[in-house]
C-alpha cells in the first residue's frame, strides 16, 4: 500500500538554503543518531555550522560511529535535556546561533523554555509551524500550516499564521502565493464554524492588503484541483491553484501532511516560524531526507 520510492530533498531548498552560507545551529540534546546524521549531511553540504549540546560522552560515542571528527565543534556539556534546552535559549537570545534543530528531548521541553519572556524570543508575533511538501525533489512546493503547533487556533491567532506562512514563502521565492484557508466546504455556513472563520479572515487579509492571493472558505478538491473548482464554478486568485492550505486544526493539517508523506512517499520539510530563531522539531518517525530538508527550510526561514 505504501509507496517504495525513496523520498528526495528537493533541489530548491538546498539552492536556496546553501546560498546563505554556514548557518550556527545548535543541535539540542544530540543524542539522537538520525538527527546527527542528518546534520552531518547538511555540514557536508555547507550548510551548518553544529553546536552541540547534551552529554558529551554520548555525543561523541554517536560522532565516532558517523566518522565525524567533533574537535573543530563547540560542545555544551548538559545532563538534562531542561538543561539542554535552556541552554539553546541562551545562545538564541545572546545571538549566538541563527538556527536550533530538536535532539533526543520532547518538543513541549523545548517550546517552553523558548517561549519564556527572559529570552526575548518571541516579539509581536505568534509562532507557527509550516510544512514544505514535495512529491518530487523538483515538483513545485505545496505549504501545509499548522499541522504541529497551535492546536485550535483561534481567529486572531490564523491570522499570525497566515502572515508567517506568507512570510516564508516570500523567503522560498513565491512573492504573491495563493493561499486557500480551508474547511469543509466552499460555502460559510453557521453549522460550520471554520467556515465562518475563513470568511472573516479572508476579509481581514484583504483589509491589511498582505501580498498575496487569500480566499476562503476552500474545501481541499476546490483548493487544489483547476477541475473541481471549475466544475463547482468557483472563481478567484486561489480556487485550483493554491501554494498554501491554511488549515482549520492542528488535526487537519497533520493528516493531509502525514497522507502525503505514507501514501505518496513525499518529502515533508517542516520548521517552526515567528521567533526570533526558527526551530526545527523532527518527529522520530520522520526519515533522514525529511529531517535534512527540514534543516534547509530552517536555515531559509532566518
Amino acid at each position: 500500500m505504501f509507496p517504495n520510492n525513496k523520498t528526495s530533498v528537493p533541489d530548491n531548498l538546498i539552492k536556496i538554503s546553501k546560498n546563505k552560507g554556514r548557518v550556527r545551529a545548535c543541535i539540542v540534546f544530540s543524542h539522537d543518531y538520525s538527527t546527527l546524521t542528518s546534520a552531518k549531511n547538511a555540514y557536508d553540504l555547507g550548510l551548518i555550522e553544529p553546536v552541540f549540546i547534551g552529554k558529551k560522552e554520548i555525543i561523541f560515542n554517536q560522532l565516532e560511529k558517523l566518522e565525524w571528527n567533533i574537535e573543530n565543534f563547540e560542545t555544551i556539556e548538559k545532563t538534562t535535556d531542561e538543561e539542554a534546552a535552556i541552554s539553546a535559549a541562551e545562545l538564541a537570545s545572546e545571538e549566538e546561533i541563527k538556527l536550533i534543530i530538536k535532539g533526543d528531548l520532547h518538543t513541549d521541553i523545548l517550546m517552553k523554555t523558548y517561549l519564556k519572556k527572559e529570552y526575548k524570543l518571541i516579539k509581536n508575533q505568534r509562532l507557527s509551524h509550516i510544512w514544505h511538501i514535495t512529491i518530487n525533489n523538483r515538483d513545485k512546493p505545496i505549504y501545509i500550516t499548522d499541522g504541529a503547533l497551535n492546536v485550535l487556533p483561534r481567529l486572531e491567532v490564523k491570522m499570525h499564521i497566515l502572515k508567517n506562512a506568507i512570510n516564508f514563502a516570500h523567503k522560498i521565492g513565491n512573492q504573491k502565493p495563493s493561499v486557500a484557508i480551508l474547511s469543509g466546504t466552499e460555502d460559510p455556513i453557521s453549522s460550520m464554524p471554520s467556515s465562518i472563520e475563513a470568511e472573516k479572515l479572508m476579509i481581514m487579509a484583504k483589509k491589511e492588503k498582505l501580498d498575496a492571493f487569500v480566499q476562503g472558505p476552500l474545501a481541499l478538491d476546490n483548493a487544489i484541483s483547476i477541475e473541481a473548482a471549475n466544475i463547482k464554478k468557483i472563481s478567484g486568485e486561489v480556487a485550483g491553484k493554491a501554494d498554501i492550505l491554511l488549515v482549520p486544526n492542528l488535526e487537519t493539517g497533520n493528516s493531509i501532511t502525514k497522507i502525503m508523506v505514507y501514501y505518496l512517499g513525499a518529502c515533508a520539510a517542516g520548521v517552526i516560524i515567528g521567533g526570533k530563531v526558527p526551530i526545527v522539531v523532527p518527529s522520530r518517525a520522520d526519515n533522514s531526507s525529511s529531517k535534512l530538508a527540514s534543516i534547509a527550510a530552517g536555515i531559509i526561514a532566518i
